[in-house]
This record gives C-alpha cells, structure tokens and sequence, in this order.
C-alpha cells in the first residue's frame, strides 16, 4: 500500500511537471529610488547584491539578509545600462550614454572609465566576462560587438556586417567564444576570439527577433524570439535549428534569460501582465514551470544566475529587485 501511494504521488508529480505548473519561489524588495529602472543584478563575492539604476543615473547596493539598499551616484550623469562583476569584487558597468565602460571600486568609490576605441561606439550595452576575466560586450545601436582587455584598458572588436543588425544579449561558451543575439533581424552572431572574423546565423523565420541567449554545456546556444514567442536552439556542430511555441503564445514577448547548472532555461514573458518566469528543460524539451513575478514585474530584461545558492536575481519596471529560489 505504502509503495502504491508513493507511485501515486511521484505520477501526480510527474503530471504537473510536464503540464508546467511546478512553482518557484519569488520574493521582490521594492528600490527606495522612484522610477529609476532598476535593472541587471549581479551577485558579488561576498554575496552582496549590485544593480544599475539605468534611469536614475546610479549604481546600487543591496543587502539581502537586512534589506538595505545603497547609492553610489553616477557624477557624469551617464545611465549604466549592465554591470557585472570580478572576483576581486569589483564592479564593471556599461555607461549606455557616454560610451564608455566603467569600473567602481566598492572600497573606495573611485571609478575608472575605459572609453570606446572611436566615437562611432558609443553605446556599450551587455557585458560578459570570458575565462580570462577580459570583458565581451554588446553596443546596440554602433552595431558593434567588441571586447576590452581590463590589463590594457584596450578595446577592440568588430561591426556587424548588417546593417542596423542591434546586437543585444550576448554570453560566452566553454571555448571562450561569444554569442550574440542580433535584435534587429533574425540573425544570431559568434566572433572569433583570436581573429575577431564574424559570422551571422539566419534564423528560419524571417520575422525571428532574438533579444537575449544563453549557452548550455553542450555549448548549444539558445534564444528567446521576442516578437513571435518562440524558444530557439542552434546547434553549432550541426547547424541545426530547432524551435518550440511559447507558453504564452504570440503575446509572451520574452526578455530575460539564463541558464541553471542543470542546463534548465528560464526567462520571462514580458508581454503578459503579470509577468510570468518560465522554465525550460533542455534534456527532456518540455516547459515544466511557470510562475508569476508578485510585483507584476512590467519588464524584466536581464536576469543573473548565483549557482551557489541556485537562485535568480531580477529586476523589474515596477521598481524592484527580486530573487527567485529554483527547484
């Protein structure tokens, strides 16, 4: 009887994994600073949590265990767009608005500013480090992908062949090559770390918008279309492109985007209000969780994965940080 009830409830399980319905656990912490966007946190070394404040010109700290917030304000008036950050804990930010890439160092304030290599990249937009702690990014509107050296301060790297193309979201493979999502048309984009020759992947669809990606450890590379709600993966050994319906239809409109230690995808559906977290299983290809962001999230457009403590930090348009806590 004990073994029969055991089965019971592992199909009961089974069914609402497969139906979509296991739930994460979210809590959000609203931003003391009104209507300032916050957006793209990172979890630091010591477990500090760092965002940009892309409308109110700042950087933020948060404290998770007391639920205090601190301001470090950007002098130049500049509107950081991303940041991430090293192991030495220091903070490197996207300044969108003056072209340049910054670096503040939490102990002292201080910041140092690595400009662009001309002034026809001026918007430097998603950051992403390789394996050597040197800096990829995105410029969306110069159509420029490009990368600095953080020893040099040296910044080189490559437009897109397409016109108006808008490189966006951009992460890195276990080769230490980057891989772009070419917001502007259906394309995907991969540049060469030693030549820094490019190549475009079309999509199937024409209408395809790709905005953000990630990399599984096969090095599969995966995209969210955020005008038709779909999901995408492309294989680079094999070329091949496969592609699945969102949950939420035409009207998902999917943002933000990561990939867990378990090769599991999540992102959001940004198009249905409230927004919803999505999750993706790249094994068994099947959509096993949806779950509602509290605050009703407005737009959540980068997301950042803690592997230690298997947790999401998110921001959203409704002025708030938020953490979702992964099965």
């Amino acid at each position: 009887m004990k073994l029969n009830r055991l089965l019971i409830i592992f199909l009961l399980f089974a069914e609402a994994v497969l139906a979509g319905t296991v739930t994460v656990d979210i809590k959000e912490w609203q931003v003391p600073y009104e209507n300032s966007r916050p957006r793209d946190p990172y979890v630091a070394p010591d477990g500090m949590v760092w965002f940009c404040g892309q409308a109110g010109a700042y950087i933020a700290m948060f404290d998770p265990s007391s639920g205090e917030f601190k301001k470090y304000d950007m002098e130049d008036h500049v509107r950081p767009h991303n940041l991430i950050i090293d192991d030495h804990g220091m903070v490197w930010y996207a300044g969108n608005t003056l072209g340049y890439i910054g670096r503040l160092d939490p102990a002292t304030g201080e910041i140092k500013k690595y400009p662009m290599p001309n002034d026809a990249v001026r918007d430097p937009h998603t950051l992403v480090f390789d394996s050597k702690g040197d800096i990829w990014f995105t410029a969306q509107q110069s159509n420029y992908i490009g990368k600095l050296f953080v020893m040099t301060g040296k910044v080189k790297g490559v437009e897109v062949p397409t016109p108006r193309a808008r490189p966006y979201g951009i992460r890195m493979d276990s080769n230490d090559r980057p891989w772009i999502a070419l917001f502007g048309t259906n394309k995907l984009a991969t540049v060469d770390p030693e030549s820094f020759a490019i190549e475009e992947i079309e999509l199937p669809r024409a209408e395809t918008l790709p905005r953000r990606l990630a990399v599984a450890s096969d090095n599969t590379v995966w995209y969210v279309d955020y005008k038709s709600g779909y999901l995408g993966q492309y294989n680079p050994g094999t070329t091949e492109i496969k592609e699945w319906r969102m949950p939420g239809k035409k009207q998902s409109r999917p943002y933000g985007m990561i990939v867990d230690d378990l090769d599991r995808l999540w992102f959001i559906e940004t198009g249905l209000n409230p927004n919803r977290l999505i999750g993706f299983d790249t094994r068994r290809k099947i959509f096993f969780s949806q779950t509602v962001i509290p605050s009703g999230g407005n737009s959540i457009r980068h997301m950042y994965y803690h592997s230690a403590t298997k947790e999401i930090w998110f921001g959203t348009d409704a002025n708030t940080i938020g953490r979702a806590i992964i099965p």
